[in-house]
């Protein structure tokens, strides 16, 4: 780790456009892997939600429906963030 960050610093008064870049990949990654561990969390908790009480099934998708649209539109936010950070220069 330490020599990757040794790396980046050499670079960043050479091309600071590069070091967006990353910053930008990392944002937008980092987003969509929070997104997808989010959403596989509410899938399988409504999934085992509807195992344990099969009456309540419709609001628990329902309610997990609603959720994961919530957790999506965060990763949207930071994958688009990523990309205007990319874009400054």
């Amino acid at each position: 780790m330490m020599e990757v960050i040794g790396l980046l610093q050499a670079a960043a008064p050479a091309d600071p456009k590069g070091l967006m870049a990353v910053g930008a990949g990392l944002a937008a990654g980092l987003a969509v892997i929070g997104a997808g561990i989010g959403i596989g969390m509410i899938g399988g908790r409504a999934v085992e939600g509807m195992a344990r009480q099969p009456e309540a099934a419709g609001r628990v998708q329902t309610a997990a429906l609603i959720l994961a649209a919530l957790i999506e539109g965060a990763a949207l936010f930071g994958v688009v963030i990523g990309f205007q950070i990319q874009g400054k220069f």
